[in-house]
């Protein structure tokens, strides 16, 4: 059975799940374990979720009470939204609900809301973990696609500006540190059936349930959950392809491109006490098939009004992507302090099959390409700690220890008339390996009942092996990461933050592998892949401040700078390649800067005689410098907007049960700069709306809407023709623009209908 086809079978399990009779035995109130984390992940759960009394599941399913932005006690600067804060908006996955939060962008297609980009800074600049973890994707640059996690599975989202010393460092723009529900938070249980329906009318279901409860001895409490999500996102795009800088008009390509598939997710926990301590076990599993189509049709001509058709490409992509997690943490008391135990694995899976037809027309096209892609990605994990002192004076001390290997097969196959011929290319099959020891202090100290100071230092150090068709190297490097947050309090309304830390970006996999790839970066050079690749590293400076409005109101500002050295970059090494080109290799010899400003406000208007009235807006304004590796001219980060905004408000009447808003995101321009091409790219607003009714105490029907502006994507693209990168860069240099292309996608406004019920 193909991987495209199991989500049939497991659908139809998953909705005979959701016909079982509900559980109705009441769950204990009782108080919560802090959470634990490690990854090589620190402390996953930070002052939002410690101490916090178990919730009855209708108190937060069906509720009329507007959900603010956390606040949190964290000595470092982090934002945390509990879930309830989007739900009723009702995101499919990780990727909506950050949309709505300070400085995260995407550049992704039309509705799709894959690599998060913090502070505008390319992917791979954000870590993403998941309960504290890292977790593996699919992605070259070590970027995680969070559309891949589902709502349903998620407590909250923390965005970690600046780390401390017992979390991970890896994220040069921040981190997204993503929090499953767990039974210490919750009691009862929920199910949800409900439908996604597109703007020509198709529909995908998805449903869910879950249930949280006390076992009868009353110090072990457990959490499952499952859900099932379909979901489509039909495209059209239209380009139109210029001789010269948009000078003369050539042709016209109209292209469909329609994204279907099914998101299947479980996740368990299990808490219970241990040895005066506690223990949690959990697991979690995310299963994405999903087809991607798109048929292009290319018309040849000097006008729009006189175009022929040229030629036919239909691609088939089908995408079978699995994410896992399981884990285990114990805390424990011993002698002063109490020792803390750790140990995870994640893996993730990808098997993609693509294949390409060409033709006159789509009745004559044919098979002429396929592609495969094989990956198998896994890390262990595991932490010891120890935390001891007195209150006001606590010092932990811990070493986190991962593993991880990763293995990527690439394979091509040209076809011609029935007759396949592979074309792998060199090196596309390779293994890497890493092995990392990080050792950690933090000392945490109230200077005053006012003013609280953390100090600390990571120290990283990683053992690389990369081996690739034959050829194989290693790398050890050692990275000192310090750390110091200092927070002031002079009022119980006001706080100021003022963070200092070291974080590193790893390097691109593909850029990694020691083999010899033809026609990179143009058509007569060579690219050597460089196992000895260092990492890039950056100090980095948040100041903010923070103020509580009356009792759930919160505005906050944060100005940040990072200064990024030994940026990879692509050099010539001074050899001459076959074809009579250069050679060329990555290396880290560049620097960049970054900076900005992120302002934010979730505010009831109970000043205003409107409790029932919420309102929410930010705004982050960024700006960056970097040295372009081909031009050597002075830039922006590619992909950096100039602005990101979001505002919107929900109003509840409560004599009615009813509840409704709306929200209008949007972005500036940016820009992006390769070797031969230069991309302007532009997005419309993207304007959401709902309306919800409560009902029978314990269901709630909403209805939301997402795209009610058409929200388009809009790309400029210049074109620089030459054999070698030497005239590449004289056409640069002298604006001798070969090609353009203007190239607008759009794709109609997405429903959906929810209904939810507390058991």
């Amino acid at each position: 059975m193909t991987s495209w086809h199991r989500p049939r079978l497991t659908a139809a399990l998953l909705l005979s799940a959701l016909s079982l009779p509900a559980l109705t035995a009441p769950a204990l109130a009782q108080e919560a374990p802090a959470p634990q984390g490690g990854t090589a992940g620190g402390t996953a759960g930070t002052a939002a979720g410690k101490a916090a009394v178990r919730q009855e599941i209708e108190e937060i399913i069906i509720t009329g009470t507007i959900a603010f932005r956390n606040r949190t006690s964290d000595p470092n600067p982090v934002l945390a939204y509990d879930l309830e804060y989007f739900q009723r908006f009702e995101p499919v996955s990780v990727g909506e609900m950050l949309k709505r939060v300070p400085g995260v962008t995407f550049t992704s297609d039309v509705l799709e809301y894959d690599a998060v980009q913090m502070r505008g800074l390319p992917a791979g600049y954000t870590q993403v973990l998941i309960n504290g973890r890292t977790a593996p994707g699919g992605e070259a640059d070590r970027s995680f696609f969070v559309d891949r996690i589902p709502a349903e599975l998620v407590e909250r989202v923390e965005i970690v500006r600046a780390p401390r010393a017992d979390q991970p460092s890896e994220g040069v723009a921040g981190t997204l540190n993503v929090i499953t529900k767990d039974s210490a938070r919750f009691a009862g249980g929920f199910a949800k059936i409900g439908g996604l329906i597109n703007d020509d009318g198709k529909i995908r279901p998805s449903a869910a349930v879950a249930y949280a409860d006390t076992l009868r001895s009353g110090d072990t409490s457990y959490w499952v959950a499952l859900n099932y999500q379909g979901r489509r996102n039909p495209k059209e795009k239209v380009t139109d392809f210029y001789d010269g800088d948009f000078e003369e008009f050539t042709g016209r390509e109209l292209q469909s491109d329609t994204r279907d598939g099914v998101d299947i997710s479980a996740n368990g926990e299990l808490t219970t006490t241990l040895g005066g301590g506690s223990l949690r076990l959990f697991g979690l599993v995310v299963d994405t098939d999903r087809d991607e189509d798109e048929t292009s049709l290319t018309y040849e001509g000097d006008s729009p009004a006189a175009l022929e058709l040229d030629e036919v490409e239909i691609q088939r992509e089908r995408i079978g992507q699995r994410t896992y997690a399981l884990g285990a943490e114990a805390t424990l008391p011993l002698g002063a302090g109490d020792l803390g135990l750790a140990a995870g694995w994640s893996g993730f899976r990808e098997d993609t099959t693509a294949e390409t037809d060409e033709g006159d027309t789509v009745a004559e096209a044919g098979l002429v390409e396929r592609e495969t892609l094989d990956t198998d990605d896994d890390e262990v994990t595991g932490t010891v700690s120890y935390r001891f002192g007195p209150e006001g004076f606590r010092t932990k001390l811990g070493v986190d220890l991962l593993h991880k290997k990763r293995d990527n097969a690439e394979r091509t196959f040209e076809i011609d008339g029935g007759d396949v011929e592979e074309e792998t290319p060199p090196g596309a099959i390779y293994t890497i390996k890493e092995t990392r020891i990080d050792p950690y202090a933090r000392l945490s100290l109230d200077l005053t009942d006012r003013v609280m100071l953390d100090l600390g230092a990571r120290y990283e150090m990683t053992d690389r092996e990369v081996d690739s068709d034959g050829e194989d190297g290693s790398h050890d490097s050692k990275n000192l990461n310090p750390s110091a947050h200092l927070r002031y309090n002079p009022t119980a309304s006001d706080h100021f933050l003022l963070s200092v830390a070291r974080t590193v970006r790893r390097p691109d996999y593909d850029l990694l592998a020691p083999y010899r790839q033809e026609e990179e970066p143009a058509d007569d050079d060579e690219l050597i892949g460089n196992p000895s690749l260092a990492n890039e590293m950056a100090w980095g400076i948040d100041v903010g401040y923070e103020r509580q409005i009356g009792r759930r109101g919160i505005f906050g500002v944060n100005v940040f700078y990072r200064d990024v050295t030994d940026v990879i970059e692509l050099v010539n090494t001074g050899e001459e390649a076959e074809a009579g080109g250069s050679v060329y290799q990555a290396r880290n010899i560049g620097d960049g800067e970054t900076w900005g400003v992120e302002a934010d406000l979730s505010l009831p208007l109970d000043f205003a005689g409107l409790p029932d009235t919420g309102v929410f807006a930010n705004y982050t304004w960024l700006d960056s410098s970097i040295t372009d590796p081909f031009t050597g001219e002075d830039r922006r980060f590619n992909n950096q907007p100039r602005h990101v905004y979001n505002v919107g408000f929900i109003q509840t009447l409560p004599s009615w049960d009813v509840s409704f808003g709306a929200s209008l995101s949007g972005r500036s321009g940016a820009e992006e700069s390769s070797l031969d091409e230069t991309i302007d790219l532009r997005y419309g607003q993207e304007l959401e709306a709902f309306i919800e009714k409560r009902f029978a105490e314990r269901f709630v029907l909403r209805l939301t809407g997402t795209n009610l502006l058409n929200r388009k994507k809009k790309e400029d693209f210049r074109f620089f023709d030459g054999d070698s990168v030497a005239e590449m860069l004289e056409a640069r240099r002298t604006g001798d623009v070969d090609e353009a292309e203007k190239e607008r996608e759009e794709s109609g406004a997405l429903f959906q209908v929810t209904l939810r019920a507390a058991f």
